[in-house]
């Protein structure tokens, strides 16, 4: 599908989907020299990770200062969600944890070029304790339980989970219960008929 008609899905401004293009090119240009993101999704990008991550936007809270980005990456959703928060004129910060020092230098580089208000932190999240947050985002981290424990442990305050399930998701999801209690709204993926995305509040062991 044509990249100008995949933006217009999105409804953004001219400028935000320049933006978007940048960080695109800022991704497929690094991910050359360090494996940011599947090549196979290289030449889909924009619908494969933007679209996907957009689709969540709307669970985030906006009343809070801040949103935490686990294991981010490439940026995705962390990134990419500061941009489409920004074009809404959402004043919040968006702090990203990511372990490799390569990609959170690319982190530090493309939050930069883009003029978002993040924050790069090179740190394994699991080894820190009393975070706070509004919204915690998850994609491509780490499996449910062990998201629902970090969250449980390492944050003093948060205001919901969003975890992306891929298409085993719903036997995880049920086996979950097993030792955890929450609550939950689920929404099936508008990219990928075998995932869908979780909306997760008051988490607790058994």
């Amino acid at each position: 599908m044509d990249q100008d008609i995949i933006f217009n899905k999105l409804n953004v401004s001219r400028e935000t989907s320049s933006r978007l293009k940048h960080y695109k090119e800022l991704v497929l240009s690094e991910n050359k020299k360090i494996n940011l993101i599947s090549s196979k999704t290289a030449d889909n990008f924009i619908e494969r990770h933007i679209i996907d991550c957009a689709q969540i936007i709307d669970f985030i809270d906006i009343n809070s200062k801040t949103c935490t980005d686990l294991g981010s990456g490439a940026g995705l959703p962390g990134i990419a969600l500061a941009i489409l928060l920004s074009e809404r004129n959402v004043d919040i910060k968006m702090n990203l944890y990511e372990k490799s020092y390569k990609k959170s230098k690319f982190l530090k580089l493309a939050s930069s070029e883009l003029k978002l208000k993040t924050e790069i932190f090179h740190l394994d999240v699991f080894k820190e304790k009393k975070l706070s947050s509004g919204s915690i985002l998850a994609r491509a981290f780490k499996p449910l339980p062990l998201i629902l424990d970090l969250v449980d442990k390492n944050f003093q305050n948060y205001s919901n989970l969003i975890i992306f399930m891929g298409k085993n998701g719903k036997e995880v999801l049920k086996s979950t219960f097993k030792d955890w209690d929450f609550e939950y709204k689920e929404r099936e993926s508008i990219t990928n008929n075998d995932s869908f995305i979780l909306n997760i509040k008051n988490i607790k062991k058994k």
